[in-house]
C-alpha cells in the first residue's frame, strides 16, 4: 500500500503549510558528496588516522578550532559575534572527542557541531568518537564522556534532510587500544548510505583478532567466496538480507520452513544461492544446516556467518496469552537460535562455523521497550539481546575470532506492516527522527556491516535500525 502520509506531504500545498517532509535517504555504498570535516578535542588523532586509512584525506577539511566567528548586527542594532558555518556545504563531520576530559571540552564539541547543524548536505553524517566513560578515570572525565551520548542523541533528533548522528566509543586507555584499522569498517559504514536508517545510536569498537587490511575494509564484495546462512529467508526482511549479502559476494544458504518453499526457492534462485527447507525448531536443525553446507561446499566448506532472522509473532494481551502462544514464540525466536549456535560452534564439525566467523541475531525495538500485546515477542527479542551480550563476552569465542552481534529493527516496510490499520501504520512510520519507515535493505546493510570480516573489533553489540525511534529512546 502506498505511504499515505508521504502522498499528503509531498504536494506543494503541504510544503507551503510547513508540514514536515520525509527526506529521500541516501542508500548503498555511497559516501557523502561534500567534503568530510574532521575536528578534534584534546588533541585526538584517531579520526584523522582512520580517515586516512580509508583513503579520504583529500576530502577532509581539518578544523583546528571550535568556531570561526564573524560580526553580525542584531535587529536592535547591537553587534555580536556568531559562529561562521563551514565553507560551503559539508557531507559529514567527524568529531574526535576521545580526549575530552572536562566540561570546557564539551564547549569545543558544541563549537564543532553547531555550524554543521545547518551546513550538512542532505543525508549528511555526524560521527562522534569517544571512549567508554568508566575507563575515563576521574569523575569529571567520566561525566564528560557520558555527556557525549546526550549530545549525539539530541543532535540526531535536530538534524533534518535525512542526516544522521551516531556515537562510537573505542578503547584507548586499555592494554589493547582500538586501532584505526579496527575502527575503519565502523566509520565507513556510518559515513556510507548503508547506515541510512541508523541514527542516535551508540556503538562500541574494541580490539579484534588482528588489524584488517585496508583492502579488506574497502572491499565492495567482502563476502566473496564465503558461506553465509540466513534463516527466514523466504520473504520480507530475510529475503532482503539474502539478496544484499549475495550482492556483496556471499554464497548464501537460504533457510525457511517447508510451507514457505516457493518463496524460498525464488529467493535462492534469484541470487544463485542454495535453499534449505527446514523448521529451525527441529532438534537436529543445527546438524542439518552443517550437513547441507558440507555437502554443498565440500568437507572443507565452513560457515562464515549465520544470520538468525527467522521469527514469528503471536500477539495477544498477556491476560489472554495461553501456554502454546507463549511458548511457540520463545521457541522459534530464541530457543532454536541457542540450540543451533551450540551445534555450529563445534570447531570439529564439518560445515560448522569457521574461526573468524560471525553470529548475527535479529532482535527488535520491542525487546528494548516492550509493546502492548507482545509480552511473548518482547521476551524473545530481549532474550536475543541478552544472548548477544553474553556470547560477545565469551573468551572462548574471542580466541577463535568469532563475533556475536544483533540488529534491533524498528518500523520496517514489509508486506506484514502493509496490512496494519492505516492510522497505526502512519503513526509507526513517523515516530522517529527520520519521519519515515525503514526498508528491509536497511536492516540487511547493517547486518552486512556486522558480518563483515573487517568488523572483527565489534562484538556483543545490539545496533538499532529504527531511524532513532522514540520507542525505547
Amino acid at each position: 500500500m502506498a505511504d499515505l502520509m508521504q502522498l499528503l506531504t509531498t504536494n506543494p500545498l503541504a510544503k507551503q503549510l510547513g508540514v514536515p517532509q520525509a527526506a529521500r535517504l541516501r542508500r548503498g555504498r555511497e559516501l557523502p558528496s561534500g567534503p568530510v570535516a574532521v575536528g578534534a578535542v584534546g588533541g585526538g588523532t584517531l579520526a584523522v588516522r582512520t580517515l586516512e586509512l580509508l583513503g579520504v584525506p583529500t576530502r577532509v577539511a581539518l578544523v583546528d578550532r571550535p568556531e570561526t566567528r564573524v560580526s553580525e548586527t542584531t535587529d536592535d542594532g547591537r553587534t555580536r559575534e556568531v559562529p561562521e558555518a563551514y565553507p560551503g556545504s559539508i557531507g559529514a563531520l567527524v568529531v574526535d572527542a576521545t580526549g575530552a576530559t572536562s566540561i570546557a571540552d564539551l564547549e569545543v564539541v558544541r563549537g564543532l557541531l553547531r555550524p554543521a547543524m545547518k551546513g550538512l548536505e542532505r543525508s549528511g553524517r555526524v560521527v562522534v568518537l569517544g571512549i567508554e566513560p568508566e575507563t575515563a578515570g576521574a569523575p569529571t572525565a567520566v561525566a564528560t564522556q557520558q555527556a557525549l551520548e546526550g549530545i549525539v542523541r539530541s543532535v540526531g533528533k535536530e538534524l533534518r534532510g535525512g542526516a544522521t548522528a551516531n556515537l562510537v566509543r573505542v578503547d584507548l586507555l586499555t592494554a589493547e587500544p582500538t586501532s584505526p584499522a579496527e575502527l575503519a569498517s565502523t566509520v565507513l559504514f556510518l559515513l556510507h548510505g548503508r547506515s541510512a536508517y541508523v541514527s542516535g545510536q551508540v556503538l562500541h569498537v574494541g580490539h579484534g583478532a588482528g588489524d584488517p587490511q585496508a583492502d579488506e575494509v574497502l572491499a565492495d564484495r567482502p563476502f566473496e567466496g564465503r558461506v553465509v546462512v540466513v534463516t527466514g529467508a523466504g520473504r520480507g526482511i530475510g529475503a532482503g538480507i539474502a539478496r544484499t549479502l549475495a550482492r556483496d559476494g556471499a554464497l548464501v544458504v537460504a533457510v525457511d520452513v517447508p510451507a514457505g518453499g516457493q518463496g524460498l526457492a525464488e529467493v535462492a534462485n534469484s541470487i544463485g544461492g542454495t535453499a534449505l527447507q527446514l523448521d529451525i525448531t527441529a532438534p537436529d536443525a543445527g546438524a542439518r544446516i552443517a550437513a547441507h553446507v558440507a555437502q554443498r561446499f565440500g568437507d572443507m566448506g565452513r560457515i562464515h556467518a549465520i544470520v538468525h532472522n527467522a521469527g514469528i509473532t503471536r500477539d495477544k494481551l498477556l491476560a489472554n496469552t495461553d501456554e502454546e502462544r507463549w511458548g511457540s514464540v520463545l521457541e522459534v525466536n530464541l530457543a532454536a537460535q541457542i540450540r543451533i549456535n551450540q551445534v555450529l560452534l563445534d570447531d570439529g564439525l564439518p560445515g560448522g562455523l569457521d574461526d573468524g566467523g560471525r553470529i548475527v541475531g535479529v532482535a527488535s525495538t520491542s525487546g528494548i521497550a516492550g509493546n502492548r500485546g507482545q509480552a511473548n515477542y518482547a521476551a524473545s527479542k530481549a532474550g536475543v539481546i541478552g544472548l548477544v551480550r553474553a556470547m560477545g563476552a565469551d573468551p572462548r569465542l574471542a580466541e577463535r575470532g568469532i563475533t556475536v552481534n544483533a540488529v534491533a529493527p524498528g518500523f520496517i516496510e514489509t508486506e506484514m506492516t502493509g496490512r496494519m490499520p492505516v492510522a497505526t501504520r502512519e503513526v509507526a512510520r513517523r515516530i522517529n527522527s527520520l519521519q519515515q519507515g525503514g526498508r528491509p535493505v536497511d536492516v540487511a546493510e547493517t547486518i552486512g556491516y556486522l558480518a563483515d570480516p573487517a568488523s572483527s573489533a565489534v562484538t556483543g553489540e545490539v545496533l538499532r535500525v529504527c531511524g532513532q525511534s522514540q520507542i525505547g529512546a
